[in-house]
């Protein structure tokens, strides 16, 4: 297949917040009613073109799904390293879920290459707004705590799911492009200029979804 970056998103969170309804929406535009429960960890896959800085991109995407239960957590948990970004889920009509939030970011930070993975928090099922018990200022503020872009979501109806994507793949293409600069101005003895620059730029750049 042709394209210019190979991109591994990690879609986590509590069994049955709607992860698997949530990428089949974005790769093939579908929902399904039905419960479907990922056993072990499966992916999806879709190719896109990404602007950046008038350049376009070619990228294609491994979307991985990963079953929430507690009994597979040590099998997914070592997916985690080859990740280069996370959806992370919670419902927006189940209390429990949006608890278990701070437990999984705890996880990510654990188990992933980086201590301060790239994460975009979802709180899903919006559609479902008679049976919403999550407050969206509530879910915000613990966003914004934790330096993380917030959207309310739904496989239903589509809403945020290509802008829940866009966030986060803008985030990895700024982290992967920032390495690159940061490597090159290492090279010329230019370390603390540079860490100043990018922590400049990364806070210019912040989305405040």
């Amino acid at each position: 297949m042709d394209y210019d970056y190979l991109i591994k998103l990690l879609c986590v969170g509590d069994s049955g917040v709607g992860k698997t309804s949530f990428l089949y929406k974005y790769t093939d535009g579908v929902f399904h009613t039905q419960f479907i429960s990922t056993v072990g960890i499966d992916f999806r896959e879709k190719t896109l073109v990404y602007q950046q800085g008038g350049r376009q991109h070619r990228i294609h995407l491994q979307l991985w799904d990963t079953a929430g239960q507690e009994r597979f957590r040590s099998l997914t948990t070592a997916f985690y390293r080859d990740a280069m970004g996370f959806l992370l889920l919670f419902d927006l009509t189940n209390e429990a879920s949006f608890l278990e939030v701070r437990n999984w970011i705890e996880q990510l930070k654990t188990h992933s290459l980086i201590e301060d993975p790239d994460i975009v928090l979802c709180g899903h099922k919006s559609d479902l707004q008679e049976k919403r018990l999550v407050n969206p200022n509530r879910a915000r503020e613990f966003a914004k705590n934790h330096n993380l872009p917030y959207l309310e979501t739904s496989a239903k109806t589509g809403l945020n799911i290509d802008r829940a994507i866009e966030v986060l793949l803008d985030k990895v293409m700024f982290r992967m492009e920032n390495s690159v600069e940061y490597a090159m101005l290492c090279a010329t003895g230019r370390r603390r200029q540079s860490l100043q620059k990018l922590q400049a730029k990364q806070d210019s750049n912040l989305c405040s979804c």
